[in-house]
Protein backbone atom coordinates (compact mmCIF):
# COMPACT_ATOMS: atom_id res chain seq x y z
CA UNK A 1 0.00 0.00 0.00
CA UNK A 2 1.35 3.39 -1.00
CA UNK A 3 1.40 6.19 1.56
CA UNK A 4 -0.18 9.60 0.99
CA UNK A 5 2.93 11.54 0.03
CA UNK A 6 1.11 14.88 -0.02
CA UNK A 7 0.10 14.36 3.61
CA UNK A 8 3.59 13.19 4.56
CA UNK A 9 5.04 16.30 2.91
CA UNK A 10 2.68 18.51 4.95
CA UNK A 11 3.63 16.71 8.16
CA UNK A 12 7.32 16.91 7.28
CA UNK A 13 7.14 20.67 6.69
CA UNK A 14 5.43 21.23 10.06
CA UNK A 15 7.96 19.02 11.84
CA UNK A 16 10.80 20.91 10.16
CA UNK A 17 9.32 24.27 11.16
CA UNK A 18 8.90 23.10 14.77
CA UNK A 19 12.45 21.72 14.79
CA UNK A 20 13.87 24.96 13.39
CA UNK A 21 12.04 27.01 16.02
CA UNK A 22 13.36 24.76 18.78
CA UNK A 23 16.94 24.83 17.45
CA UNK A 24 16.80 28.62 17.32
CA UNK A 25 15.50 28.70 20.88
CA UNK A 26 18.28 26.34 21.94
CA UNK A 27 20.87 28.68 20.47
CA UNK A 28 19.27 31.67 22.19
CA UNK A 29 19.26 29.90 25.55
CA UNK A 30 22.86 28.72 25.11
CA UNK A 31 23.89 32.34 24.54
CA UNK A 32 21.93 33.39 27.61
CA UNK A 33 23.15 30.66 29.97
CA UNK A 34 26.30 29.36 28.31
CA UNK A 35 26.37 26.05 26.45
CA UNK A 36 26.82 23.79 29.50
CA UNK A 37 25.70 25.33 32.79
CA UNK A 38 26.30 23.00 35.74
CA UNK A 39 25.45 23.02 39.37
CA UNK A 40 21.83 23.80 40.01
CA UNK A 41 19.69 20.88 38.86
CA UNK A 42 16.37 22.14 40.19
CA UNK A 43 13.36 22.46 37.90
CA UNK A 44 13.68 25.60 35.78
CA UNK A 45 17.40 26.08 36.40
CA UNK A 46 19.62 26.97 33.43
CA UNK A 47 20.92 23.38 33.35
CA UNK A 48 17.40 21.91 33.28
CA UNK A 49 16.14 24.52 30.82
CA UNK A 50 18.87 23.67 28.33
CA UNK A 51 18.29 19.97 28.85
CA UNK A 52 14.58 20.49 28.18
CA UNK A 53 15.03 22.49 24.96
CA UNK A 54 17.54 19.94 23.69
CA UNK A 55 15.08 17.15 24.43
CA UNK A 56 12.30 18.93 22.55
CA UNK A 57 14.53 19.61 19.55
CA UNK A 58 15.89 16.06 19.41
CA UNK A 59 12.39 14.59 19.55
CA UNK A 60 11.31 16.68 16.55
CA UNK A 61 14.46 15.79 14.60
CA UNK A 62 13.80 12.08 15.14
CA UNK A 63 10.15 12.34 14.09
CA UNK A 64 11.13 14.30 10.97
CA UNK A 65 13.74 11.69 10.06
CA UNK A 66 11.19 8.88 10.31
CA UNK A 67 8.64 10.78 8.18
CA UNK A 68 11.33 11.38 5.55
CA UNK A 69 12.24 7.69 5.61
CA UNK A 70 8.58 6.71 5.25
CA UNK A 71 8.20 9.00 2.24
CA UNK A 72 11.44 7.79 0.66
CA UNK A 73 10.62 4.13 1.13
CA UNK A 74 7.16 4.73 -0.30
CA UNK A 75 8.60 6.38 -3.41
CA UNK A 76 10.93 3.40 -3.84
CA UNK A 77 7.96 1.03 -3.61
CA UNK A 78 9.25 -0.48 -0.35
CA UNK A 79 5.84 -0.46 1.27
CA UNK A 80 6.66 -2.64 4.26
CA UNK A 81 9.60 -0.43 5.21
CA UNK A 82 7.52 2.70 4.59
CA UNK A 83 4.76 1.45 6.90
CA UNK A 84 7.31 0.61 9.59
CA UNK A 85 8.96 4.04 9.36
CA UNK A 86 5.55 5.73 9.53
CA UNK A 87 4.63 3.72 12.65
CA UNK A 88 7.91 4.83 14.25
CA UNK A 89 7.28 8.44 13.24
CA UNK A 90 3.80 8.42 14.81
CA UNK A 91 5.01 7.04 18.13
CA UNK A 92 4.81 9.53 20.96
CA UNK A 93 8.00 11.57 20.65
CA UNK A 94 10.29 10.82 23.56
CA UNK A 95 10.68 13.95 25.70
CA UNK A 96 8.04 15.91 23.80
CA UNK A 97 6.40 17.79 25.37
CA UNK A 98 7.95 16.67 28.66
CA UNK A 99 11.17 18.55 27.90
CA UNK A 100 9.19 21.73 28.54
CA UNK A 101 8.50 20.52 32.09
CA UNK A 102 12.20 21.16 32.86
CA UNK A 103 12.24 24.69 31.45
CA UNK A 104 11.99 28.02 33.25
CA UNK A 105 8.89 30.10 32.72
CA UNK A 106 7.77 31.93 30.80
CA UNK A 107 8.65 29.64 27.91
CA UNK A 108 10.17 31.39 24.94
CA UNK A 109 7.90 32.43 22.09
CA UNK A 110 9.59 30.02 19.69
CA UNK A 111 9.14 27.10 22.10
CA UNK A 112 5.46 27.90 22.55
CA UNK A 113 4.95 28.23 18.79
CA UNK A 114 6.69 24.91 18.09
CA UNK A 115 4.58 23.14 20.71
CA UNK A 116 1.40 24.65 19.28
CA UNK A 117 2.36 23.51 15.79
CA UNK A 118 2.77 19.93 16.98
CA UNK A 119 -0.42 20.08 19.05
CA UNK A 120 -2.39 21.23 16.01
CA UNK A 121 -0.70 18.89 13.54
CA UNK A 122 -2.94 15.91 14.30
CA UNK A 123 -0.20 13.43 13.40
CA UNK A 124 0.71 11.96 16.79
CA UNK A 125 -1.60 10.20 19.24
CA UNK A 126 -4.32 12.59 20.40
CA UNK A 127 -3.09 12.50 24.02
CA UNK A 128 -0.08 14.56 22.99
CA UNK A 129 -2.33 17.60 22.44
CA UNK A 130 -3.54 17.38 26.03
CA UNK A 131 0.02 16.94 27.32
CA UNK A 132 1.15 19.98 25.34
CA UNK A 133 -1.69 22.09 26.73
CA UNK A 134 -0.78 21.00 30.27
CA UNK A 135 2.90 21.84 29.71
CA UNK A 136 2.03 25.23 28.21
CA UNK A 137 -0.32 26.07 31.08
CA UNK A 138 2.17 25.17 33.83
CA UNK A 139 3.12 28.36 35.68
CA UNK A 140 6.57 26.98 36.54
CA UNK A 141 8.91 24.12 35.71
CA UNK A 142 7.75 20.85 37.24
CA UNK A 143 10.65 18.45 36.64
CA UNK A 144 12.75 17.27 38.35
CA UNK A 145 10.56 17.29 41.43
CA UNK A 146 11.80 18.76 44.68
CA UNK A 147 10.35 15.74 46.54
CA UNK A 148 11.03 12.46 44.75
CA UNK A 149 8.98 10.40 47.22
CA UNK A 150 5.88 12.52 46.64
CA UNK A 151 6.50 12.35 42.89
CA UNK A 152 6.70 8.53 43.00
CA UNK A 153 3.44 8.33 44.97
CA UNK A 154 1.74 10.62 42.46
CA UNK A 155 2.98 8.53 39.53
CA UNK A 156 1.73 5.32 41.18
CA UNK A 157 -1.67 6.91 41.83
CA UNK A 158 -1.94 7.97 38.16
CA UNK A 159 -1.16 4.47 36.92
CA UNK A 160 -3.80 2.80 39.11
Amino acid sequence: MSLDLTELARVGRVLEEAHSLLKGEQQRLEQQYGPTPYGDSTAGSPMQTLSGIRDLSTAMARALKEVALAAGYSVFGMDQRADHALRLARMRPVAFPSGADRMSRPLGEATVRAMELIRDLGFFHEDIAIEIDVALAAPEATYPPADWDAYAREQRARSE
